[in-house]
């Protein structure tokens, strides 16, 4: 059995606790849907939001999943400034590490609202790598 990650992204609509727990909540049940991830075999969740969402963790919505056994922590995300930065305001950012006998290839990730944005730079960033 492996360690794969698994990430992902999404907005909320305000910095208030609903919208954080709403978003992140959203997000989560994307990546059990996608990836059909059974608590007990996530080894650890690592929650980032952007400097305008502070009001609340966003790892709460993985407690009120519950998933009470899971490592959790919460962090902030690096403000890079500069033309190049790409950045999405009010973003909450999720990697999961799971146990897994799958390839990381299977793993699939999410990026929701306006987190959608991350995922485009990404794609493109690959592609410039493989040129």
């Amino acid at each position: 059995m492996r360690v794969r990650g698994i990430r992902g992204a999404t907005t909320a609509t305000a910095n208030t606790p609903e919208a954080i727990v709403e978003a992140t909540s959203e997000l989560l049940a994307e990546l059990v849907r996608l990836n059909d991830l059974q608590a007990e075999e996530i080894c650890f969740g690592y929650f980032t939001a952007t400097e305008d969402l502070d009001a609340e963790f966003p790892a709460i919505a993985a407690r009120r999943m519950g998933w009470f056994q899971v490592p959790l922590l919460c962090g902030n995300d690096m403000r890079v400034p500069g033309p190049n930065a790409r950045s999405v305001p009010m973003c909450i950012r999720i990697l999961l590490l799971y146990n897994t006998d799958r390839p990381q290839s299977e793993m699939k990730f999410a990026y929701l609202r306006g987190a959608q944005a991350i995922k485009a730079d990404l794609d493109e960033t690959q592609r410039d790598l493989q040129q």
